[in-house]
């Protein structure tokens, strides 16, 4: 029973590595589960065993490369002792350098941001990504609207305006550097770039 069940995730694994050169190279619209199927060298069968459909192995594809939900909020929480707004900087930090240390990450990011149209049959898909965003968005904005967070910020400057600064910074840089890595390099970067956007919200940013 268990080499099946090794036997089982080699497939699930060969799948989502066909998918993701394929949705590389061709764009996610334009690759058919029969594609992948002959690319990871199993019956389109399998694919459907693993995979309810496109919407679902794009889905999961992209979980591989996400913290999960709980280690997310634990990160944000600060529940290592660490400042939480110095946790929320760490966490954007180590996002944008994984780009340049993780090539599968680098790859699957360039796939949502640049060789993926969101059509009818990826609605699925597009509605948890746009879920699991607008969770980090919020998380962000309760870290910023807590009282010893708050009293920090520049004057005028809302929780809600500072967790969308972060988003965009981010998201921002993510694009740039997977759309052309010369833009930056994520190794020397990121710590300076991200700090500079937390001196631009936190008054006692050091």
């Amino acid at each position: 029973m268990r080499k099946t069940k090794e036997e089982a995730e080699k497939t699930r694994v060969a799948i989502l590595t066909a998918a993701e050169l394929l949705f590389l190279e061709n764009g996610v619209a334009h690759t058919s589960l029969e594609q992948i199927a002959r690319a990871a060298g199993v019956t389109r069968g399998a694919v459907y065993w693993h995979f309810q459909n496109k919407a679902h192995l794009f889905h999961e594809m992209l979980s591989q490369v996400r913290l999960p939900q709980e280690q997310m909020i634990d990160r944000l929480c600060g529940c290592n002792g660490q400042d939480a707004v110095m946790s929320l900087r760490d966490l954007c930090v180590e996002a944008i350098v994984s780009l340049a240390r993780d090539e599968q990450r680098g790859r699957i990011f360039n796939i949502l941001l640049h060789r993926c149209e969101f059509t009818e049959e990826l609605r699925e898909a597009e509605e948890r990504h746009y879920a699991f965003v607008d969770q980090f968005i919020q998380l962000c904005e309760k870290l910023f609207d807590r009282p010893a967070c708050r009293e920090r910020l520049h004057a005028g400057l809302t929780p809600q305006q500072a967790s969308r600064a972060v988003h965009g910074l981010v998201v921002g840089l993510f694009s740039d550097w997977t759309r052309d890595p010369k833009l930056f390099d994520p190794l020397r970067d990121a710590e300076p770039m991200v700090d500079a956007l937390f001196r631009g919200l936190v008054k006692d940013w050091d």
